[in-house]
């Protein structure tokens, strides 16, 4: 055997290693939650204004207790508001990336948001 037949023999294995680990770290990460990158501001009915820094584009955000009468989303991600605590019912809002929402006088506050993704 040739030291010159060793050294591609070499390469191949490392290359196919490489690729190994290359695919085992972008699996990993995969199964990380994915965020809403960006702020979700929203103003109290008691004037409190609350920011949620990237939440999680997966399931029912609360908003605060008092309910939210304004709601700023700053995320690359559009979101619906809803006036129920668990994100059902009727009379939601949907509120693009980088758009805000107020309510309408004499409506209810929202309770709640999700993400549509």
């Amino acid at each position: 055997m040739s030291v010159t037949a060793t050294v591609p023999r070499r390469r191949r294995l490392a290359l196919a290693a490489g690729v190994s680990l290359l695919a085992l770290a972008a699996t990993g990460c995969s199964g990380l939650g994915r965020t809403a990158v960006g702020p979700v501001t929203y103003t109290t009915e008691r004037e409190a204004v609350i920011q949620v820094n990237s939440p999680s584009v997966r399931g029912c955000h609360r908003i605060a207790p008092a309910g939210a009468h304004e709601v700023e989303n700053g995320t690359l991600v559009d979101v619906i508001l809803y006036r129920t605590r668990d994100c059902t019912g009727r009379g939601t809002t949907y509120v693009p990336t980088r758009f805000s929402d107020v309510t309408a006088p004499g409506s209810g506050p929202w309770r709640s948001y999700s993400f549509v993704h």
